[in-house]
């Protein structure tokens, strides 16, 4: 029952945000009642972190696996954003921005699992796109590495960039493009454009 919960939770979270859904909006919709959940979370934070710590799991999980693939390196990175963006639900909540006001504790939790998961992925990609000639030799990789994280993390401010005026799939969209053209070589930018163009 625990993990049909967790489950369900992470849907409504998901699509509706982390303030908005209640614990009878989860018992509700699940047609239990609302002790049941008690039973295994203590209380919504409790299972907001729950939900939260499984969504990165699984996304953890599935980015090891497309990295596990060995595609070429500017390949995988559009594929992790796609893979990413369609388990957050396009980020129509904003799950981030909002568990950044709501439960900050839980935030920075997460914000540090994902710092060390996207560090570790992302230097693996910038160093094997070097070996493969697709970047140039002359990135620093730890701070490329660590830039590519911070502006992630910026995507998601609703202060810097609205929701009404930005839409995730467009801002994932032009940062890719940005990152990329400032570390792909000469070859590099080849293998972009014709990536852009069969994908068009």
């Amino acid at each position: 029952m625990k993990e049909k919960i967790i489950t369900k939770s992470t849907d409504l979270f998901l699509n509706l945000g982390f303030k908005s859904v209640t614990m009878d909006d989860i018992a509700n919709e699940m047609g239990i009642s609302k002790k049941t959940i008690y039973q295994h979370f203590k209380n919504k934070t409790k299972l907001v972190e729950a939900t939260a710590l499984n969504v990165f799991e699984n996304i953890a999980c599935g980015i090891d696996q497309i990295c596990a693939l060995n595609k070429n390196p500017i390949e995988e990175v559009y594929k992790i954003k796609r893979f990413v963006m369609h388990n957050l639900k396009d980020e129509k909540s904003s799950p981030q921005y909002q568990l950044q006001k709501y439960y900050p504790k839980i935030y920075a939790t997460l914000k540090g699992k994902q710092f060390e998961k996207m560090l570790g992925c992302v230097t693996q990609n910038l160093e094997r796109g070097i070996a493969q000639n697709l970047y140039r030799d002359s990135i620093e990789i730890d701070f490329v590495a660590r830039l590519y994280f911070n502006n992630m993390v910026s995507l998601k401010d609703q202060d810097i960039f609205p929701r009404e005026q930005f839409s995730m799939p467009t801002l994932m969209n032009n940062y890719l493009e940005y990152h990329l053209r400032g570390i792909c070589s000469n070859k590099g930018l080849e293998t972009l454009t014709q990536l852009h163009i069969n994908q068009n």
